[in-house]
This record gives C-alpha cells, structure tokens and sequence, in this order.
C-alpha cells in the first residue's frame, strides 16, 4: 500500500475510520465480512479479502486500475460458471496497481467500481437481511422504498452480482429519473451504500436501517410453540458432558477443537422454539453463514435425565451422521432447550462462528415474523460452498493458527494472578495455549488474564474466580471452563500458601488454611476437571490429558519450622501418585513438579510481607545484616547458587506434558539441593 498511502493520505483516513465504526457494530457486520472503498481519480482503494472492517487500517486496502475493472463488466469470462469466475478472479488480480505482492482485493471490487458515489460500504445488516431473506420481502421494499431503492435478486458473488447491479442501476434511473439509490438491497447478502462524503452515506445508512426496521416492527411480534429451557442444574450437567465431547468430534487435528456454548435469549429463542429444528434445517442464509458455519448446523435433542455416558453415545452417532451426510464435522450445534455451541480451531474462530449463527437466528426471526424464511437456493449454497474465492477470505481469516510447545491446548493455572503462576500462565500463552488464569483475587486475575488477551488476542486467557478450597467454588469455576473452550487439556494445580512457624506456637487456624489450600484444595480441583478429562477422552482414545501440581522441594524433604507447608506438600505427592494410578484409564497423565525456592517472587521478595524481610527481622539467619544478606544465605544452600525461576519450572512442565510414558512422578527442579533417591 506504501505507493498509495502518501498521495491519498486524507480520503485513506476517512475510509479508514468509516470502515471501522461501521464494522465493530455488530448488528452490521460480523467476522470479515463487508467491504469498503473509495474512489480517487483513476484509483479504487478497497478492503483486502481477509481483513476485518472493524481493525482494518491503511495497509487493509487494495490499490485497482478503476478503467480496468470497468472494461471487466463487458469481456467475455468464459461459457461456464467455472470459467467466469476464474477469468474474473485473475482480472481483479490483475488491476492491482501495486503489483502481484499486493494484497487479494474483495471479489466486490467491480461492485464498488459501479456505485456511482466515491465512498461505498457493503454490510451484513441485520435487520436489512430479515428482509431480504424473507419471501416477499421484495415486494415490501419495493412498495415502501421502490422511489429510493434498488432490489437486486439473488444472484452469485462476484461478476454476475456486478452486472445485476449494473443493470439495476440503469432501470432504477430510467424508472425514476434519479440519478443514484440512497441504498442496494441484495437479496441474501446484505445492504450497499455510497456517497460522495462519509457524511453523506452515513445519513442514507441511518435513513435505509430505521426504514427498514419500521417496515418490520409493522409485522406483530412471532409467536411460536415452545419447548421448556432446561432448568439450570440440568443444563450445567448437559453442558459439561457436550462440551467436553464435542471438542473431540468436531476435530480432525491432533488438538482437540475449542468448544464455545451461549445460551443467550437468542440462542434460546431458536432452541426452544418446537419447530426450531426444521427452521434450522432449512439452510444458510447468507454467504457468510456458509464460510463461518458451514451450511447447516447439527441438532441434538437431549432426553430427560438422560445419562451422561448415553448422552455422550447418542452425540457421537449424530455427529458420525453428520458426518455421513456432509464430508465434514459440524461448527454449530444447536442443543434443544440448551442452547448453541460453536467449535473453531482457535476460541476466535470458534466465537466468529457463533456471532454468525446468533445472527443468523435473528434474520430467520425476522424473515418469518413478515412471511417465510427464504434461504439460499442449493445451486446458490453450492457455489458458495466450493468457490475459492471465499475459502481464501476464510483461510486469511483463520490465520495461521497457534504455534508452540502446546499450541491448541486449553490450560487451567489455579493462583495465577501474580507470581509463580502468573509466569506459568504466561508462557503457556506464549507457547499457543488457550489459558483460563485462576485465582481468588478477582480483580488481580481479571487484570492478568487481560494483559494476556491484549498481547495474544482476544479470548488466548480469560481470568477465573476460584477459591480452591471450596467444593462450590471449583464447581463453578470449572462449569466455566467448560462454556468458555468446552473443556481443557492442561491442569496446573499451583495455589497454595505458606505458614512457616514453630511447632510449639503455630496456630490451628494457619495449619488448617496451609491443609486446606495445598492439601484438599489439589483433591477439590482433580475431583472436579476429572469428569471432563474422561469425557474427551471417552470420544477421542488417543488424546491424553494432563494434570500437573506445582509441589515443592518441601513435598521431599521436611522443612524446619515449616511444618504446615510440608506436611501438605508431602501429602500432595501422595495424592498424585493416587490419582495417576486411577486416571490413567481415562488417558490422564497426573504428576508434581517440587521446585526449589522461588526467590524472585513475591513470597520471598515482598518487600513489606517477604520471607527475605521477615527471616531478617526474626534473625533466622545468623549475623545477617541486609536482605541481601538473608538471600545470600539461603542461595548458598543451593549447589547451583541460585532460586528457582519460572524458566526452570516450564522446561521441567513441557517435559511432563510431552513425555507419553510418565505419570505418578514427583520430578525435582532444586539446582541439586534435594535429589531423589
């Protein structure tokens, strides 16, 4: 784009900002769909296939030869609909001025060429599409909004929608003598506005949305038959129990898919809705719904009181079905009386999917609250569903995925919100994992697992409000889990506490808390991710799951005048070699990591609450006279002559993960102060 930018520096900023307040509303566009553009002179600057609206900058948009694209309305592209569109594809390629390491352009960009204003927004309205996909919906415009509006029928993307709009055009100015519409219809594929100031096509937008919303609040509000939601204790069983299975079933990878579940008013609105499951199967909508979707979704309809193993059977079978019938693994799955839920490579692609379909159900609603939904025709739905044109948009729109040592995983760190577990957290992130940061310290955790998403994008780490100690709260902290990513591949049970004091004086409220965090709390978080784990496993027999505790070198050996701690700490190593010996038939490898002493972190560098500070105040070390002092002391236990770091930690955390014939094992990372023998 740098051949471009300099010269047209003021319209490529208007174009820019006009392209991104349209595109981050949602009732407008969702995922990469729509387009923008402007015309300077000779030169059409219009939005990259790939690129979303709503971030898009300079470097989003495509430089094209505005003659070129023009002449392309009249060449002859070939006798078959193949021909045209691969002709048609390489001549937009073509008029690129900034040559063939320029961006794709959209495919609308002979579209953009034909309205007659220099500004042009192609958008996925919402409420303009329950019209448009609705039967009749022509007519209704047309009566209302003919004067104003032109109605283009469906028609495929690309050249032939270019043509139509063409032709549409011409009869609107014969039939009005207006030289412009304040507004394009298309018929299942949204709305285009233009103007000559972003001023200008911002009040037709406004004027053609609230118009077309009126033409449809006219309509008496849809009154269906309902089914009854699932009352919410069942829907927690149902939801973990679905989730957990549906990340294996809808994956063809060695990672398991991410699961995402809404149970929204929307969601509910279709699930709920007793003739939601025809209204469903009738097909997709728009384009878009095709390319984020698939074409159609997968419905299950649980039985009450179903067991969970025979839920999970009959889920598997569906989804073989599905299977069967489509070539490929369902995105959307609509749960009756639940609620939706979308699977995606990544948690991104996973929520595009289901904004797209929330979307969609809001357009069959609309459609048929003024007649009969009308869906893409299946020579339409075809073209769509093989056209290379719109998998590349969803290839540049998928990315390249996640990349690392656990790239595709979804991990769980319990004390994450500072410290040790923050650095766990983080480098998990940064080794492509999903990461739910966990922790009792709400607005620490949140605030983490946000620096987190802001550098890996959003929906990499998400913060957790969990006290481990709580049967309750772990419940409800995993039923998190589990709507967020439909399950986890990564336990890493880190919270805990230190109460370092004599024996003789140590209260039972202090020993108890240093139990009750490092020892139940461990047991409390197994018993819980425990089911969840299995049910992956139970559809997917290859893919092994882990559990890992941060132990520590304390869980090996006692520790003077720290006797809580250790306590819980040996006992937590016998906790992992229990569970290891009954969970690996659920494909669950558990193991400890006993590291030496952090003394980089805050429970031994605090400078108001430390170790280093209360060993110096105490005079646990002999003739110390500085806090240097006391970390000298204690770094020169260690035959390596320093603490432990979260590096140490991650290599010993990746071997576990990666190793496949270890479990029940407690591995030292002291710098050789306590070896196993």
């Amino acid at each position: 784009m740098s051949s471009t930018a300099a010269p047209l520096g003021a319209d490529l900023q208007a174009l820019v900002a006009l392209s991104r307040r349209h595109g981050a509303d949602p009732a407008l566009v969702l995922g990469g769909g729509g387009n923008s553009s402007v015309k300077v002179g000779d030169r059409l600057l219009v939005k990259a296939s790939g690129t979303t609206l709503a971030g898009i900058d300079a470097g989003g948009f495509v430089a094209l030869d505005r003659p070129a694209l023009a002449a392309l309305l009249d060449r002859d592209l070939g006798a078959t609909r193949a021909e045209r569109e691969a002709a048609f594809k390489d001549a937009v390629m073509a008029a690129r001025l900034d040559g063939p390491g320029a961006p794709r352009p959209s495919v609308e960009a002979v579209l953009h060429e034909l309205m007659p204003a220099r500004f042009v927004l192609h958008l996925h309205a919402t409420v303009v599409n329950q019209l448009g996909c609705a039967v009749g919906g022509k007519e209704l415009v047309a009566e209302r909004l003919g004067s104003d509006v032109v109605w283009i029928d469906l028609v495929d993307p690309g050249i032939e929608l270019a043509r139509a709009i063409r032709t549409g055009l011409a009869e609107f100015t014969a039939r009005t003598g207006s030289p412009a519409p304040r507004g394009v219809v298309l018929a299942n594929h949204g709305v285009v506005v233009s103007g000559d100031t972003p001023e200008a096509l911002d009040a037709d937008l406004a004027w053609l949305l609230a118009e077309l919303a009126e033409l449809r609040d006219g309509f008496a509000p849809l009154v269906v038959p309902r089914v009854p939601a699932v009352e919410p204790t069942e829907a927690d069983r149902l939801v973990s129990v679905i989730g957990p299975a549906l990340r294996g079933l809808t994956s063809d990878r060695p990672a398991l898919s991410v699961v995402t579940f809404d149970a929204s008013p929307v969601a509910l609105d279709l699930v709920t809705d007793a003739d939601g499951e025809q209204v469903a199967a009738g097909g997709p909508l728009i384009p878009d719904q095709i390319v984020y979707c698939r074409s159609f979704p997968l419905w299950f309809s649980p039985e009450p009181g179903e067991p969970e193993d025979r839920v999970r059977d009959r889920l598997t079978a569906a989804v073989g079905d599905y299977r069967a019938e489509h070539g490929v693994p369902p995105i959307i799955v609509l749960v009756a009386g639940l609620g939706l839920f979308a699977s995606g490579q990544r948690w991104a692609d996973a929520d595009t999917a289901r904004q797209v379909y929330l979307d969609a159900i809001e357009v069959m609603a609309g459609a048929r609250r003024v007649g009969e939904v009308a869906y893409l025709t299946q020579d339409a739905r075809q073209f769509i569903e093989n056209w290379e044109v719109e998998a590349y948009r969803r290839q540049v729109a998928a990315g390249a995925g996640s990349t690392g040592r656990v790239a595709g995983k979804v991990a769980v760190v319990t004390g994450a919100a500072q410290g040790f577990g923050l650095g766990i957290a983080s480098d998990l992130a940064t080794q492509g994992a999903h990461v739910v940061l966990a922790d009792l310290n709400a607005d620490g955790v949140r605030a983490a697992a946000a620096e987190l998403a802001a550098v890996h994008g959003q929906g990499r780490a998400v913060g957790v409000v969990v006290n481990v100690a709580d049967k309750a709260s772990v419940a409800a902290a995993v039923t998190e889990v589990v709507r967020t990513y439909g399950g986890l591949d990564l336990l890493v049970s880190n919270a805990g506490v230190l109460r370092a004091e004599s024996v003789k004086t140590q209260s039972e409220r202090d020993f108890d808390l240093s139990t009750e965090v490092n020892y139940k709390g461990y047991f409390l978080l197994t018993q819980a991710v425990a089911p969840v784990l299995a049910g992956q496993h139970a559809v997917r027999p290859d893919h092994w799951t882990d559990i890992v505790q941060i132990n520590s070198k304390s869980g090996l050996v006692g520790s003077n005048k720290n006797f809580a701690y250790a306590g819980s700490k040996f006992g937590g190593i016998g906790l992992t070699q229990s569970f290891a010996l009954e969970l690996v038939t659920d494909g669950v490898k558990v193991n400890s990591i006993c590291p030496g002493n952090f003394y980089d972190g805050p429970l031994w560098s605090d400078p108001q609450t430390g170790l280093f500070v209360q060993y110096l105040r105490t005079g646990r070390v002999p003739g110390a006279q500085t806090v240097a002092d006391v970390k000298a002391f204690y770094e020169a236990k260690v035959p390596m002559a320093r603490g432990c770091t979260t590096a140490d930690v991650m290599t010993a955390l990746y071997y576990l993960v990666d190793q496949a014939y270890e479990t029940g094992q407690a591995l030292p990372v002291t710098g050789g102060q306590v070896m196993l023998h």
